[in-house]
């Protein structure tokens, strides 16, 4: 018997909690790589573009031994979105011939990314492209419980970049790097049945995708990024495409307590309460981390 989170036919809402000790989460571009924050309440923000980034490349590693066909990445370092649709249309899989809509089919058994998390790929010559997908499953941003204090700290190398430099005598070379000392974030996400069906999610998928989501942090380790750890994953899932409850009323059952200013530095700073009782007839809750 298929676990319920398990399976594709029925609606999923989920909670996370990440945590990062000495890390910087996701990193700002705009304001010099600087942990995102909301300015107004201090709180440290991750992207939903910046989780999924992680899930496809944990897809694309537990994919490289056993080669399954439908685990193909869409939106994949170093390669064009373009060249990603003319590969529907080549002559070892649809032909020039194709229809978009065919094409579209296509990219969606083809690439596990677009047939989860949906794509535009309106670009590209006209009889080349592949037109748009709504994905069925889709991510929040996640938001930090109490407000992050950014820090960035000087770094130092032992050697310029440049032979001219140390000609010169320069022998050191300046950086900075920034961390959060310690931020528990929750997210949230929701995978919709009936959209699954129209993009052919299937129980794999899902077991793909949940594998994906709880190794995803322990193979992007970086220097910047020692130490990012999944702390809590609660699945409500209901017997219904549809849902038998509104997502908030479920999700709100996931409570988190911590001492409400910047001071936590461990997740034992913080009690995570989990509302079991009750739950609307058809829902069930399955904790996969926590």
């Amino acid at each position: 018997m298929t676990a319920p989170h398990l399976d594709p036919t029925r609606k999923i809402d989920f909670v996370f909690l990440l945590e990062a000790r000495d890390s910087n989460p996701n990193g700002d571009p705009d304001a010099g790589g600087m942990p995102r924050t909301d300015p107004v309440s201090g709180q440290g923000l991750i992207t939903d573009v910046a989780l999924k980034r992680k899930i496809r490349n944990t897809v694309s590693l537990l994919n490289e031994e056993d080669k399954k066909s439908g685990y193909d990445i869409y939106v994949e370092a170093g390669i064009a979105l373009n060249a990603q649709h003319e590969r529907a249309y080549a002559a070892d899989a649809l032909g020039g011939e194709a229809s978009q809509l065919d094409a579209q089919q296509w990219m969606c058994r083809t690439f596990f990314d677009v047939r989860m998390f949906g794509a535009v790929m309106t670009t590209g010559k006209k009889d080349r492209q592949a037109g748009r997908v709504r994905g069925p499953l889709q991510l929040t941003f996640s938001r930090s419980i109490d407000p992050i204090t950014p820090l960035e700290y000087g770094i130092t190398r032992v050697t310029p970049t440049k032979q001219e430099d140390i000609n010169a005598g320069k022998v050191t070379e300046m950086g900075s790097k920034h961390i959060v000392p310690y931020g528990l974030y929750r997210g949230e996400g929701h995978f919709s049945a009936p959209l699954g069906a129209r993009t052919g999610v299937t129980s794999d998928d899902l077991t793909m995708f949940w594998r994906a989501f709880t190794l995803m942090f322990d193979h992007d380790r970086a220097a910047a990024r020692g130490e990012l750890n999944l702390r809590g994953l609660y699945v409500f899932t209901h017997d219904d495409p549809y849902g038998k409850a509104p997502a908030r009323q479920l999700l709100d059952r996931i409570t988190v307590k911590g001492p409400g200013d910047a001071t936590a530095r461990t997740f034992h700073d913080y009690h995570v309460a989990v509302d079991e009782t009750e739950l609307p007839q058809g829902v069930t809750l399955t904790t996969l981390i926590g």
